[in-house]
């Protein structure tokens, strides 16, 4: 927000000359501009507050969008199960990240680990954060969440996923969101005070590392330690295509996580009403977040056609599928930078994202991983080109425009900028995976021992939905069998063949 504007009469006396009644007079004027100055302190914390709301509004959105990917991504028995763990993410991620996680990241002030303030939102709100920042950051959490609950699909026990999505968004994801996110975390470019880590700190604006790595490697871990689905290679070793049953639901929630971005990445400014005074009274942080939706769009929109020629020229189809994946991929990758890059940058990124995910794609089917959504693939390998770019191609004058205050920053090693931001960025990636390795792959270990994490063999070839949810997501016919209404039937069409070739893989992507 803008300094507040002060007035007092000792100000205003020289300038009223020796008049009568003139302190009388200048003490008036300057309460009448007082007040004038409160509406507009007023009005600027109502703008921003309504603004940041709006964001969080559109990023919890994407909760839709994820639970329609993942429906259509699993097969017709799963879909009852997958849409529960969705709802589960929010839910137990609502409870957690109120009790311990928003105090675990952003409690200060504190040390450079954790935070420590605001546990149940106690002495809340504050003057450096009000509710709609919680309920912002709470929409960051359980987007991670809902990464990974793609990655276990099809085969995890229900107190599998209460148990790893409260611990998740309780403690891990905060962590990490404490470390680059925080005034007092040890390696964010915002640190407000002390030195930043190789003179730069890490500039993960809208998350690459922090939601989409974190979520997409305790994907990886869960997946690993639960095995591949039943069926997913053959005793060869050969993949088999386990489809999804419904292209328009993937469609359908690809869309929705498009429009939720506009929330995910302009939204991480926070506020709007703040001027740059650098290019006159049109620019400001307003033409920032303008940008940032800009350099979104072109990313993703690059990922998806690089996806769709890509895909063509390798396997011979067009495949919306796959489509919809590169699209997200290139989200995933330009949600690091999108606020200090160009758009003609961002189109490099998309570009680069879409065969980060091909790339690890066919990696993950040699090594006979299954991630029914490729969440680990998409998250966590895009996720992380996406920091590295930022690296690489951050701007200076964006850089200290949205991280003022530190003119000698360094920026993009191929902007000029040096490699200290690079190094930074790297360091995130590694911390970033250590971290979550440390914490979720005990986790999931544990579960295992316990058999808390994956069902039975004939729970798994029967379905969830018919075993553990009382029935399936579809009625194919009218129960009622005193209904007056014809009935019907739908039948399931197979293909005589199903060709193991990667065009024919699942449909994925978180």
């Amino acid at each position: 927000m803008a300094d507040p504007l002060t007035c007092t009469a000792s100000d205003l006396l020289p300038l009223l000359g020796g008049a009568a009644n003139a302190t009388a007079a200048a003490t008036f004027v300057c309460s009448r501009f007082d007040a004038v100055s409160a509406k507009l302190s007023d009005a600027t914390y109502a703008i921003d507050n309504t603004y940041l709301l709006f964001s969080a509004y559109l990023v919890f959105s994407m909760q839709l969008g994820f639970a329609m990917l993942c429906a259509g991504s699993v097969r017709a028995k799963n879909t009852m199960n997958i849409m529960l763990t969705n709802v589960l993410d929010a839910a137990a991620g609502g409870l957690s990240y109120y009790l311990f996680g928003y105090a675990f990241a952003f409690g200060g002030p504190s040390n450079g680990f954790i935070g420590k303030h605001f546990f149940g939102l106690k002495e809340f709100p504050s003057p450096s954060a009000d509710y709609s920042f919680f309920l912002y950051q709470w929409s960051f959490a359980i987007a991670a969440a809902g990464i990974t609950s793609g990655s276990i699909a099809e085969r995890t026990q229900f107190v599998a996923y209460l148990i790893y999505s409260s611990f998740l968004t309780g403690f891990v994801y905060p962590i990490v969101s404490h470390w680059f996110w925080s005034g007092d975390g040890w390696a964010g470019a915002a640190k407000s005070g002390g030195n930043l880590l190789f003179d730069s700190g890490v500039i993960d604006f809208a998350g690459s590392g922090v939601v989409h790595m974190v979520g997409g490697i305790a994907g990886l871990w869960g997946a690993l330690i639960e095995g591949p689905r039943i069926g997913r290679f053959d005793r060869t070793g050969r993949s088999v295509a386990l489809r999804g049953h419904s292209a328009s639901l993937v469609v359908l929630g690809s869309f929705l996580l498009w429009f939720g971005w506009y929330g995910f990445n302009p939204g991480s400014f926070l506020t709007i009403l703040r001027s740059y005074g650098t290019r006159g009274a049109y620019y400001g942080q307003w033409s920032a977040v303008g940008r940032t939706a800009v350099t979104t769009t072109l990313a993703g929109s690059t990922a998806a056609l690089t996806t769709l020629f890509g895909k063509r020229i390798l396997v011979g189809h067009w495949n919306v599928i796959d489509v919809c994946n590169g699209l997200l991929g290139g989200f995933a990758a330009i949600t690091s930078g999108c606020a200090v890059v160009e758009p003609w940058a961002a189109i490099i990124c998309g570009f680069v994202a879409a065969w980060v995910l091909i790339g690890f794609n066919k990696l993950a089917e040699k090594l006979k991983y299954d991630d029914p959504l490729e969440a680990a693939q998409l998250h966590g390998g895009c996720g992380a080109w996406g920091v590295l770019f930022t690296g690489l191609f951050a701007k200076k004058a964006y850089v200290n425009e949205v991280y003022p205050g530190r003119p000698d920053r360094p920026y993009g090693l191929f902007m000029g900028g040096g490699g200290k931001l690079l190094a930074a960025q790297i360091i995130q990636i590694l911390v970033i995976v250590g971290w979550v390795t440390a914490t979720m792959a005990p986790l999931f270990l544990a579960l295992h021992k316990l058999k808390l994490l994956r069902v039975s063999s004939e729970d798994e070839m029967a379905g969830m939905d018919m075993t553990r949810h009382g029935g399936m997501a579809y009625i194919y016919h009218d129960e009622d069998e005193n209904s007056n209404l014809p009935q019907f039937k739908m039948n399931r069409i197979e293909p005589r063949d199903t060709p193991t070739g990667e065009h024919y893989s699942q449909p994925n992507g978180v």
